[in-house]
């Protein structure tokens, strides 16, 4: 090892630059020829490993286990090594060519297909002789390209059995997500020949349809753009399985603040994965996306968690339309297809006044007004900024010292949405008109319709 470092020494002190084109060539092929060698030596030794069970001695339980704690591999080539190790004790002649230098790790990875225990049974009974194979195909890799090699080699798993059943497709699919620190995915993955090409074609019509005269993208980044654009029509789409009662939607939280706030503001949000995204991005994420608000009280619980329709839902709709037939308001007889459902607030002297139909909805009757609200992208929600010590920012005092008290609509009922962070029930919408004709002009609703008495 000692002679292995100083020539390792000499070659990174050597002037390239010095180097004439072919000699500049000559010892590029010379350098790869050498890193099959030593990765063949990696390899062989990383077999014994696995055999003796050496990595126990550093308390890792596997060869794969060492190479990733100790000799800081990443999981995929600490596998693919110890896979290698295994597979070419049955590949000689695959070996041979990897310690000369010839093959390198990827041909190994290719020509290994044929050894799994599987193909190995079929050759068995047809009577192919695979030492053969293995020896045709160690000499066109020696010669032909690694294309060359991948084509020969699935051609021979083809025709190995030609009349069995076809794989199941989705054995052969396989996609990891990885997200580092920074935010950043990593996508690596396998499909079968159809789920490839479908893939392929949907990313093809996105590219294309989205490329101009000036395009300076590269053929991977209008891939990739294709492929965010392609989840984002489906997520628009509205039809992706429900999860849990609740539509697939990308949540950004961030303070009202940073919200509004023109600036950058690295580090803002905070997305429902753990990322961490500037205002900006998070900005240009809730530009068509729907915003909720959070209030937290100064322990960091929810007071308000605000609410996605304005209007009172189909399903609350259709069970008031029932109940009531026509407004409700005294004197009013317009049928129900002119009607729209109200929340009525509590009835303080100002509601009364200013007649039921142009009364706000819950939401508008709570006696707080934050100084901090939150914004939410995607639907997503937002605490308010916390104080210097960590802790959330207090809401502000009410606009009224006197809030109103709680009317019998406030107690348990029936199930409906949540505007404002109150649930409405039943009891809480009422069938009234726009409030434009004499009759609903004024005048409180009657106490059998407030409180939910046919």
């Amino acid at each position: 090892m000692g002679k292995l470092q100083s020539a390792l020494d000499a070659l990174a002190t050597l002037d390239l630059d010095e180097l004439p084109d072919g000699l500049l060539l000559e010892h590029t092929r010379e350098l790869v020829t050498a890193s099959h060698r030593i990765a063949a030596a990696l390899t062989r030794v990383a077999r014994r490993v696995d055999v003796r069970g050496a990595a126990e001695c550093d308390g890792a339980k596997n060869a794969t286990l060492w190479l990733r704690g100790h000799a800081r591999v990443s999981g995929a080539s600490a596998s693919r090594v110890v896979a290698q190790g295994r597979v070419l004790e049955l590949l000689p002649a695959t070996a041979r060519a990897f310690t000369d230098g010839v093959l390198g790790a990827d041909q190994v990875t290719v020509i290994a297909k044929i050894a799994t225990p599987v193909h190995l049974d079929l050759a068995a009974t047809r009577g192919i002789d695979v030492a053969a194979v293995e020896t045709a195909l160690v000499q066109l890799a020696s010669r032909g390209t690694h294309r060359d090699l991948e084509l020969a080699v699935a051609d021979y798993l083809a025709k190995l059995d030609p009349d069995g059943p076809e794989p199941d497709p989705t054995e052969e699919r396989s996609v990891t997500l990885v997200q580092h620190p920074d935010g950043t995915w990593t996508i690596r993955g396998e499909l079968d020949a159809v789920g490839g090409q479908k893939v392929a074609t949907a990313l093809e019509a996105i590219a294309a349809a989205s490329r101009c005269a000036d395009d300076q993208r590269t053929r991977a980044q209008r891939t990739g753009d294709a492929l965010v654009q392609l989840a984002d029509t489906a997520l628009a789409a509205g039809k992706l399985p429900v999860l849990r009662t609740v539509r697939p939607h990308v949540i950004a939280t961030i303070g009202v603040e940073d919200l509004v706030d023109p600036a950058t503001g690295p580090g803002a949000a905070t997305t429902g994965t753990g990322t961490r995204l500037s205002a900006a991005r998070t900005r240009w994420l809730a530009c068509d996306a729907t915003l909720t608000r959070l209030l937290l009280d100064p322990d960091g619980l929810p007071l308000d968690v605000g609410r996605d329709q304005r209007v009172v839902p189909p399903h609350i709709r259709r069970a008031v339309e029932h109940r009531d037939q026509h407004c409700v308001f005294a004197g009013c007889e317009a049928p129900r297809w002119y009607c729209d459902k109200r929340t009525p607030a509590p009835p303080t002297a100002r509601k009364l006044a200013a007649g039921p139909c142009t009364g706000a909805d819950s939401s508008q009757a709570n006696a707080t007004t934050p100084r901090s609200t939150t914004a939410s992208a995607s639907t997503a929600t937002t605490p308010p900024h916390p104080k210097p010590d960590g802790a959330p920012t207090a809401p502000t005092a009410p606009r009224s010292s006197s809030a109103p008290p709680p009317t019998p609509d406030s107690e348990d009922g029936e199930d409906g949405v949540t505007p404002g962070g109150l649930t409405l029930r039943l009891t809480d919408a009422l069938l009234s008109c726009c409030g434009m004709c004499r009759p609903c002009g004024g005048g409180p609703v009657p106490a059998r319709h407030r409180a939910g008495r046919p």
